[in-house]
Formats: structure tokens, sequence, C-alpha cells
């Protein structure tokens, strides 16, 4: 076999898929290990649980604001021009956030503002780049392009939060936000190579008003839709405050600081892997059924930081639930792509991002509050209850355990400018 014929890119990895796949690459190497140093540089400065809380939730409180506006403007400009702007301002508030935490400068008042311009940034980031990648996909073999895509992606996460983790140990937090900056300016180049010539133009609409109804009754007439992302706006906010106010106050008091715990992300992240490669093999017909069982063990991880576990066990536990929480995130991509048509993608896309976090930053802001009122090891429980009686509420839901995957053509797709397909379906986005 010649080289060339070695390393050549399957027939569905067209240009704007391989684009897209380095972008996420990159910004996820960064943005990972930023999410440790964020932490640990409130920390750092002499704050406590509430304040990294409330960093936390100043980053998601915009990303809540915005992101239906920007799920209608991904809908009416070119995708690729979105993402790029969202990346420039990300790029540019994590340097300011790395120059003041490495002078010694930074108070609470500057993290929160410029954790609040970043969550901005994805607001507009993220229901463009959903609706980008999407349409970069084509035909019967969408399912294993998107286990490909999260299977690149969660390997730079298992990358950039075990060097996140280390760097901030060894060289501290400063210089990961410094480097997390420059990953958003690489991706943004990237990003504006990006070919749209094969999207549709849009058709004119009655302005942003009209347009979000019209995301909103494609929402909201499917129940197995509403009712997952009813569920996940639960579960992320518990699961959430747990990652990112319990996890680094656990991992400070009793598993030896910064690394271990960003070996444990790590650990997740390489579960992550796994079940993305699990599912570029396995195609489960009932698609929303098998991925809503594989959330059970989201609630793993919070029991683990209750008991407190060794950091061996509870990297095993970050392990499977990575795995089982990857056939989910697959299976839900397949479903959407399936079922929602790609001129309201990003609106769609934008409303199950809204759903996903929308009680994130109160959660956030609640986690120093709730250990003050409750204990920690309390609150943590509190979090894996919750994310075990919600999963299971969903699969009382009929259309969750009755959606079946599709193997014929769905019409209204957009395939990829340099490797069309008269067998293509219509891509949508689905939760992060």
């Amino acid at each position: 076999m010649s080289t060339t014929t070695a390393f050549r890119r399957p027939a569905w990895a067209g240009r704007n898929y391989t684009l897209l796949t380095a972008a996420a690459v990159v910004t996820n190497l960064g943005s990972h290990g930023a999410l440790i140093a964020s932490a640990f540089a409130v920390l750092g400065m002499g704050g406590d649980g509430g304040d990294v809380g409330l960093v936390a939730a100043a980053r998601t409180l915009p990303l809540v604001l915005f992101l239906l506006i920007g799920g209608a403007v991904a809908d009416r400009l070119p995708r690729h021009r979105v993402m790029v702007a969202a990346n420039a301002l990300n790029c540019v508030s994590q340097a300011v956030f790395a120059a003041l935490v490495l002078t010694g400068e930074a108070r609470l008042w500057q993290m929160m503002l410029l954790s609040a311009l970043g969550g901005a940034g994805q607001a507009f980031f993220n229901p463009a780049a959903e609706g980008m990648l999407l349409s970069s996909v084509d035909g019967e073999q969408a399912g294993r392009a998107f286990a490909v895509f999260r299977m690149a992606m969660h390997g730079a996460t298992l990358g950039g939060a075990a060097l996140g983790g280390a760097m901030v140990a060894v060289i501290g937090p400063g210089w990961v936000l410094a480097v997390d900056a420059a990953a958003f300016a690489l991706a943004a180049a990237l990003r504006a190579l990006l070919d749209v010539k094969h999207i549709p133009p849009r058709a004119p609409s009655g302005g942003m008003l009209a347009d979000l109804r019209e995301g909103w009754r494609e929402f909201i007439g499917r129940p197995w839709l509403w009712s997952i992302v009813i569920q996940f706006s639960l579960a992320n906010a518990v699961v959430g405050a747990a990652d990112a106010v319990y996890g680094p106050l656990v991992a400070r008091d009793h598993l030896g600081g910064a690394a271990p715990w960003g070996l444990a992300l790590a650990f997740f992240g390489g579960g992550t892997v796994v079940g993305a490669l699990l599912m570029t093999r396995w195609q489960p017909q009932r698609l929303l059924f098998v991925g809503t069982l594989c959330v059970f063990p989201l609630a793993l991880p919070s029991a683990a930081l209750a008991v407190p576990v060794p950091v061996g066990v509870l990297c095993a536990v970050m392990f499977v639930t990575g795995v089982t929480l990857e056939v989910f995130g697959v299976s839900w991509m397949t479903a959407l792509h399936q079922e929602i048509p790609e001129d309201k993608l990003s609106r769609v896309s934008a409303y199950d991002w809204f759903g996903s976090v929308a009680l994130v930053p109160a959660a956030m802001a609640l986690a120093g509050p709730a250990e003050t009122a409750f204990g920690r090891e309390e609150a943590l429980w509190g979090c894996a209850a919750l994310v075990v009686v919600v999963t299971a509420a969903v699969l009382c839901v009929p259309d969750v355990r009755r959606l079946r995957r599709r193997t014929r053509q769905v019409a209204g797709a957009t395939p990829d400018a340099d490797h069309g397909s008269a067998d293509a379906e219509r891509p949508v986005g689905g939760l992060g």
C-alpha cells in the first residue's frame, strides 16, 4: 500500500470537517487546562469555594443570556464568521486574565468580568459551531463521523486536563491561561479557512423574534427533545457545581492539590475517547433509550467526591463515567442529525444549549453557600441523587424509548462541498 493511500481521509471527512476537527482539538487542549487554572487562580488570590463558584457563574450567566440570540445570528450570517469573531473575543479575554494573574494584580471582580466576556463569546460560538460541524457531515456514516470528531475532541481534553493540572502545579495558573489565549487565536485562524458555499442561502425572515419563534416551535414540538434538555438542565447544573467548585476543594483538602484533580479529569477524558471509539463500531437502534441508560453513571463522580475515595478509585470512576456518557453524546447527536432540518439547525441548537446551561450559574453561585449550610459531603450526595432521579424520569417519556435510528436518506441535507453525496441526511446540533 502506498503512503498516499494509507493516509487518505475517509470519504465522509471533507475539508470543512477536517478543519473543524483540528480547531476543536486546539481549543480543547487549551480550555480544559484553563478550567483548572482559573479555579486555582482564584484560590491563589486568597479566594474560597464561594469565590470559585462566582467566577464560574460569571462565565456561564452571559452564555445563558445570549445563547438564543447567538442561535438566531448563526442562522442568518455565515457561521464561520460568527465562530471566528467569538474565538477572537475569547482570545483577548483569556490573555488579559493571564496577564493579571501573572502580575499578581487580579481582583475577584476583574476575574468575573473577564470570565463573563468569555461566556458571551461562547454564546455566539456554540450554536454556530454545531451548525457548521453537522452541515459538514452527510450520509449513513454521520454517526461514525460524530464519534470520530468527539474522539479527537476528547483526546485533546485528556491531554489538556492532565497537562493543565501539571502546569498549574509547576509554573502556576497564569501561564496556563496564556496558553489558552494562544489556542483560541490558532483556532480562529483555522476556522477562517472554512468553505460555506455548500450551505444554501437563507430565505428572508420576519426578523429576529420570528426566527426565535420558529426555532421554538421546532424545539417544543418534539417531546424527546425538550424532555432530555430539561434532564440535562438539572444534571448539568449539579455536576457543573461539583466539578468546578467542590472538585478543586476536595482535591486541595484530600487528594494533594491540582495535579491529582487534573489527572482525574484526564481519566474522564480518556473514558470519552474510549466511548467514542466504541461508537464508531456500535450503532444502537433505540438511540435515546440506550443513551439515557448510559447517563445514570454521571452520578458516580459526585458520590466518589463525597466519600472521598482515593485518587486511583476516583480516576476509575471518572473513566467509566466518560465511556458511558459518550455513548449518550454520540446517540444524541445522531438522533438530532436525522430529525431536524438544516435551516433551523443553529436555533434548535441554541434552545438545546440554553436549556442545558440555564441553571448552571445559579448552581455554581449557590455551591459555596450550600456547602456552608449543609456540608460538602451532603451537597455532593444531593448532586448524585438528583442525576439519578431526573434520568429515571426521562425514561418515562415514550418517544425517548421508541425513537429508532434511520438508515435511509432524509431530505434536505447540505453536504460539505468537497464530498457531497446523494444519500445525505439533514445535519443538526446537539448537547455540548
